[in-house]
């Protein structure tokens, strides 16, 4: 399937009164939180360790025990920082990877834009290449690059992409991370228009999440696939609250995510896939 210019850019945008919800009332619990989950995963993005006249110190700490708050009384099976860990210098790499060694569950990381440094450095630091795959018991994760590493925006390599798409394409779940979408839905989008042709065509996709857009926090939806923000860590713009996204999925195959506003601990959107 071609996505044309017209078709790229009428696109569908969905809140949590539109996606599922009638599945989500049936198996939720009365706190909008799936019984018996079998995987569930933090998100979170945009730290911007180092940015000049923010306290990027606090609001770091601040999210740290937040996320390790979510481990301690629900469980986490990992956390996933969605690029921009640093803010332009590299010399604040280190200390953030310091930082975030201070959660108490696995993580991974994806290179964000403001993430300015080559990928042998960022794969010294965190083990990672900038594209790369895990694996959570029947859940597949691939992580795609969005910059070169002069904080370009790009598209992500679209061979290794569709390689990785075929290699998982029997797994029941797959879930995607990139920094910056591949839409132009937002203010600061990329629009990648092969990437997301891959996608629509992957049947087992249920959910691509990003950072980058500070003011997004909820969903978007093109040709049936969803498209997740999670607002911001830290920096100097963005929503008016610092938050991050719990996902959810349930032995059943059920799968849910909401949006926690860190500082009240209360869900600003919760949505079923």
């Amino acid at each position: 399937m071609s996505v044309s210019r017209r078709g790229f850019l009428k696109l569908t945008f969905k809140g949590a009164s539109a996606i599922g919800i009638t599945d989500l009332l049936r198996s939720c619990s009365p706190d909008g939180v799936l019984p018996e989950t079998q995987l569930r995963f933090a998100i979170a993005s945009d730290g911007h360790y180092g940015q000049p006249e923010t306290d990027y110190e606090f609001y770091h700490d601040e999210m740290i025990t937040w996320i390790n708050n979510e481990q301690k009384s629900r469980g986490l099976d990992f956390t996933f920082i969605n690029g921009d860990l640093f803010h332009d210098d590299p010399a604040f790499l280190d200390d953030a990877k310091q930082k975030w060694d201070n959660l108490t569950m696995p993580y991974y990381v994806s290179h964000g834009n403001h993430d300015i440094v080559d990928e042998a450095r960022w794969q010294q630091t965190w083990n990672t290449p900038w594209n790369f795959s895990f694996e959570k018991d029947d859940a597949a994760f691939l992580v795609l690059n969005t910059s070169d590493q002069n904080g370009n925006h790009i598209c992500p390599d679209l061979e290794w992409t569709e390689e990785q798409l075929h290699r998982y394409k029997d797994m029941k779940h797959l879930f995607v991370f990139m920094h910056i979408t591949p839409f132009s839905w937002t203010t600061f989008g990329w629009p990648c228009p092969e990437l997301v042709e891959l996608f629509d065509d992957q049947q087992n996709l249920k959910a691509i999440f990003h950072g980058h857009d500070h003011y997004e926090d909820n969903v978007k939806v093109y040709n049936d696939k969803y498209y997740f923000f999670d607002s911001h860590i830290g920096a100097d713009w963005g929503t008016d609250y610092h938050g991050y996204r719990i996902v959810e999925i349930a032995h059943s195959g059920d799968i849910i995510t909401y949006q926690m506003n860190s500082s009240t601990q209360q869900q600003v959107n919760n949505n079923s896939i």
